[in-house]
This record gives structure tokens, sequence and C-alpha cells, in this order.
């Protein structure tokens, strides 16, 4: 029989052993260091998204604006986080995922401004309607590293974003300034809108617009826990990084706009309070998402004869956000 001897083979069971041991304390070490949250927001966003025409021949700055109120929206959404369980202990990295839906409401008023006159920058047409949000989906990730600097801790991240706003004008008046010179029937200089203008009123669906938007930013965000369980936290973005596929379709008329617009300058400053008790973590955020106009190329489809290159648009948008939040740690 082959001769065993018993102090070798002790020695690789303790190996064996050890490295088992030393794998599972690494595992439990990762897991104690980093935490996953998962919880649900309800919120409010207060603010408007804008339609530009720019001009080519005419006198005004733009051509036509489009103001799309959404005051207010409120929405439900879900969130998820990977982080550091102490975010002070030392540096780390995190990852965040956030979905907001909007509820389908009256949010206000549609205006429609037009600046039409080759002759001066003086407003031509004035409309105002019913504005109803239909569609309102925010989609948010960043991902980014934490470094504790004695009582603060800092946060540099990417973060991208794709939001989806569907709205509806109906009812509403058009108010026309009169013509004073025409091209053919089109008039092309005008008499103040205040001189005995024409007035027509709407019923029903006059307008359908939609925006998409894509972006990508830089930001970063500076905090503290010296108050803990309490912990403060404000961050900034920016980035000029956006673009925007916008659909208006105008009913009456049976023409659709197709506009293909990028790089407005993204801001998004933002605030954050929260409280933590055991697993649960409750916060109350507050930010304000600013994009400014975006330029590109509009297409029109009159009576279905095809798309066809029309003018030059530009989109933007300015919304108020406030919303609650509350997460539960595993």
């Amino acid at each position: 029989m082959p001769k065993i001897t018993f102090l070798p083979t002790l020695i690789i069971i303790l190996n064996i052993f050890g490295f088992s041991n030393s794998a599972h304390c690494q595992e439990e070490t990762v897991k104690k260091n980093y935490s996953f949250s998962f919880g649900t927001q309800f919120g409010l966003v207060h603010g408007q998204a804008f339609e530009y025409v720019y001009p080519a021949i005419t006198k005004g700055e733009l051509l036509s604006e489009l103001i799309w109120d959404m005051k207010p929206v409120s929405y439900w959404g879900l969130q998820f986080d990977f982080e550091r369980v102490n975010i002070m202990s030392a540096p780390g990295f995190f990852t965040s995922v956030s979905a907001k839906f909007g509820v389908p409401e009256d949010s206000g008023s549609l205006q429609d401004l037009d600046w039409q006159s080759i002759e001066n920058d003086a407003l031509t047409n004035y409309s105002k309607h019913t504005n109803k949000t239909n569609e309102f989906i925010w989609l948010d990730v960043c991902i980014g590293a934490s470094f504790p600097l004695k009582f603060l801790y800092i946060k540099p991240f990417l973060s991208g974003s794709w939001m989806r706003f569907s709205f509806t004008g109906r009812d509403g008046y058009i108010i026309y300034a009169r013509g004073k010179e025409y091209v053919g029937s089109n008039p092309v200089t005008f008499h103040s809108i205040y001189d005995n203008p024409r007035i027509e009123t709407n019923t029903g669906d006059v307008i359908n617009y939609t925006q998409n938007w894509l972006l990508i930013a830089a930001g970063l965000s500076i905090g503290t826990k010296i108050l803990s369980p309490f912990s403060f936290e404000l961050s900034f973005q920016i980035s000029p990084l956006t673009y925007c596929a916008a659909t208006d379709d105008h009913i009456s008329k049976n023409t659709i706009y197709k506009d293909f617009t990028s790089l407005g300058l993204f801001l998004e400053p933002c605030a954050r309070f929260s409280f933590t008790a055991e697993q649960i973590k409750f916060s109350l955020e507050t930010a304000y998402r600013y994009i400014g106009r975006t330029r590109g190329g509009s297409y029109e489809n009159e009576n279905n004869s095809g798309f066809k290159l029309n003018a030059e648009a530009g989109a933007s948008l300015s919304l108020l956000d406030i919303h609650f939040l509350v997460r539960l740690s595993i």
C-alpha cells in the first residue's frame, strides 16, 4: 500500500480551508462595504417645453414660438442605487437608475406666437389653448466615484437621460393681425395686432406635439453626513450634448412637422435632504432642469404629400422638479 504521511495531508487540508475562508471573508467585506437599495418616488414638475421656428427673411428673432405648459404635472417612479454603505470611510464608486412616469392631465395652456412680418419684429399672430400632458416619461442613469474629505464628500459622475413629453392643445382662440401687403395670398407686412385684428375660436383638438430628448452630461456632488442620521447633498450637471426629435401635428391644417435639433446647453442644479433610519432612507429632493435652444432641420408633410425640408427649428426645456423618495437598502 502507498504510504500516506499525515503532516503533508493536514497542511493541504488547512491550506484549502484557509483559501476558502479567505474568499468568503472577501465576499463578506464587499457586502458590508456596499449596499443595493431600491425605492419609490412621488413628485411634481412645474415648467414649460418650448418649440421654435427660426426666421429666414422675417425681422423677428423668431418666426414662431410655441410654449407648452407643465403647470404642474404629477408623477410616480422607481429608483435603484448601488453605493458604499459608509461613504465617509474610503473612496468608492456608485451607480443610480431613476424612472419617472407622469399622470396624464390638463397642465396649463399652450401659447403660439408668430412674427411673420418682413417689415418689423412686431407680433402678428397669437393663439391660446388648453394644454394636456398626455405622456411624461423620464429616465436617468448615472455612474461615478465618491471621495471622503474630512467632513465632506465629493462625487464626480457622468449621467445620461431620456425624456419623452407628449401634449395636445385644444379649444381656445387665435388672433390674427390684418395684412397690409401680400405676396400672392400670403401677407408679408401687417397692421398692429391691436388694431382691429381677426379673431377665431376653436373647438376640439388643435395641435399635437411630442418631444423626445437625449442627453449626456458631467456632474459633481458635494455632501456631508456630519449630522448623521441626516445628510445634505448639492449637485450640478452641465453639458452641450443634447438632442431632441420632435413631431408637431397641426390637425386643422393637415400638416405634420418633424424636427431634429441638437446642442442646446443643459444645466441642472439639485439639492437633496435625507434621513436614514436603519435600512430605510427618506429623501426630499428639488432640482431645476434647463435645456437652452437647440437648432436643426424641420421637415414638413402637408396633406400627406411626403416630408420636405422646410425651415430651421429648435426646442428647449425649463422644469422645476420636487419629489419625495423612500428607499430600502439590502
